[in-house]
C-alpha cells in the first residue's frame, strides 16, 4: 500500500498543533471539499480523500505517535461515497479515537445535517411546513372604510382529537417501520448514483400503525372546521388579503403551521365609487344652481358637508374634498373625495316656467355651437 501524504501539510497545521486546531482545520476542509458540495468533481473528491486520510491519522493518538516517530503509516483506502448524503459512515474509516476528537461521521453529521452519520444513517425527511389556506369574507362598504372584526370559518386537516395525531388506537403506539428501521428514508442505487428518498412503506414517518385509530383510520388527521375572528383593517379593497399567521394546516414531522389568508369581498356602495386611494360620486344640481351658483349639501364618509357650486358650472365639473376619502391601507392619512357635478334638466315645464325661459332666452347672447363650424367657415 502507498504511503499517505504528510497529514500535517494536508490539513495545513503545524506538528505541534493541538487536538482542537486539528479538528477545526479538518472541519473547514471537509466542508469545502465534501462530495455533496462538489458533484462530479474528481479533483475535489481526491482532495476530500486526502483530508479524511490525514484526519484519520492525526485524530488517533496511537497513529499520530507512530507517524511522528517515523513509523510507516499507510493509506486506509478511504471511500468518500460512504459519506455522501444517504450513505452510512460504517464504510468509512474509524478515525477519532483520541481524546477530544469526534469521529469523522460525527463531524460530517454536524456539518451537513446527517451526511456521514451513524451506521445505516442519512438525513431523515425534513419537517414540512403546513399548507396555506384561503377563505373569503363578505364585508359591507362601511365596514371596509371603517374597519371591522368579522367571523370566518375554514375547513382544514388537523390532528385527530381521538389519537392526538399519532394515528394509533388510544392505548397503543406506532411501531418502528421494518423497511427503513425508523430512519424514515431508504436508499436506491450505489456509490455515485445512490439517492435517498422517503420510505415507501411508512411515507417518511419512520413508524407503522398496526392498530389504527377508529376515528381517523390511522391517518392521524381529520377534517375539522375552525372558526376565527379576523380584524379587517380600515381601507381594504375588494380582493385584499388579510393574513392570519399560523392558522393554516398543521405541518408534518414537526414543521411549522401554515397561514390562513382571508380574501375580502366588499359590497358596492350605492353612492361612492372606489378609484385607487380616492372615492368618487355624482352630485346632481339644478339648472338654476349651475347658472347662478349655490352652496349644496353632500354626503361624506363622516356625515353631511357643504360644498360651493360656482356660478356657470358646467355639466361634469369636478370638485374635490381633500382627506375625505378612504384610509390609505398600509400608508398614512386618507385619500380624497371627488364630486362630479351633473346638471339635472327638467323633463317637462308648466306654462309659467316656459314663459320664464322664453324671457331668459331673449336676454342671452351667442350661439354655443358656433365653434363647431369655425374651421370650415359655415355657421348654423
Amino acid at each position: 500500500m502507498a504511503a499517505v501524504k504528510d497529514p500535517y501539510k494536508t490539513l495545513g497545521v503545524e506538528r505541534k498543533a493541538s487536538d482542537e486546531d486539528i479538528k477545526k482545520a479538518y472541519r473547514k476542509l471537509a466542508r469545502e471539499y465534501h462530495p455533496d458540495r462538489n458533484p462530479d468533481n474528481a479533483s475535489a473528491e481526491d482532495r476530500f480523500k486526502e483530508v479524511q486520510e490525514a484526519y484519520s491519522i492525526l485524530s488517533d493518538t496511537d497513529k499520530r505517535k507512530q507517524y511522528d516517530s517515523g513509523g510507516g503509516i499507510f493509506g486506509q483506502g478511504f471511500d468518500p461515497n460512504a459519506y455522501r448524503r444517504g450513505g452510512g459512515a460504517g464504510a468509512g474509516t474509524g478515525a477519532g479515537t483520541g481524546p477530544g476528537f469526534g469521529g469523522i461521521g460525527d463531524i460530517l453529521s454536524d456539518l451537513f445535517g446527517g451526511a456521514g452519520g451513524s451506521a445505516g444513517g442519512g438525513p431523515r425527511p425534513r419537517p414540512e411546513r403546513g399548507r396555506d389556506l384561503e377563505t373569503e369574507v363578505h364585508v359591507s362598504f362601511e365596514q371596509a372604510m371603517q374597519g371591522a372584526q368579522v367571523p370566518v370559518s375554514v375547513s382544514l386537516s388537523a390532528p385527530c382529537p381521538t389519537c392526538l395525531g399519532t394515528g394509533a388506537r388510544p392505548g397503543t403506539q406506532p411501531t418502528v417501520c421494518p423497511r427503513c428501521q425508523g430512519r424514515g428514508i431508504e436508499s436506491q442505487g450505489q456509490g455515485l448514483f445512490s439517492i435517498s428518498q422517503p420510505c415507501s412503506l411508512c411515507g417518511g414517518t419512520g413508524t407503522q400503525i398496526t392498530d389504527p385509530c377508529p376515528t381517523c383510520s390511522g391517518s392521524g388527521a381529520t377534517r375539522q372546521v375552525k372558526r376565527y375572528r379576523v380584524n379587517i383593517p380600515a381601507g381594504v379593497r375588494d380582493g385584499s388579503r388579510v393574513r392570519l399567521a399560523g392558522k393554516g394546516e398543521p405541518g408534518r414531522r414537526g414543521g411549522p403551521t401554515g397561514d390562513l389568508y382571508v380574501i375580502t369581498r366588499v359590497t358596492e356602495s350605492p353612492l361612492f365609487r372606489r378609484k385607487d386611494d380616492n372615492l368618487e360620486m355624482d352630485v346632481p344640481i339644478s339648472v338654476v344652481e349651475a347658472m347662478r351658483g349655490a352652496t349644496v349639501e353632500v354626503p361624506t364618509l363622516d356625515g353631511i358637508k357643504r360644498i360651493k357650486v360656482p356660478a356657470g358650472t358646467q355639466h361634469g365639473s369636478l370638485q374635490r374634498l381633500r382627506g375625505e376619502g378612504p384610509p390609505r391601507l398600509g400608508k398614512n392619512g386618507r385619500g380624497d373625495l371627488h364630486y362630479r357635478l351633473t346638471i339635472d334638466v327638467p323633463r317637462s315645464l308648466n306654462k309659467r316656467q316656459r314663459a320664464a325661459l322664453d324671457d331668459l332666452a331673449e336676454t342671452l347672447d351667442g350661439n354655443p355651437r358656433e365653434r363647431l363650424f369655425a374651421d370650415n367657415g359655415k355657421k348654423p
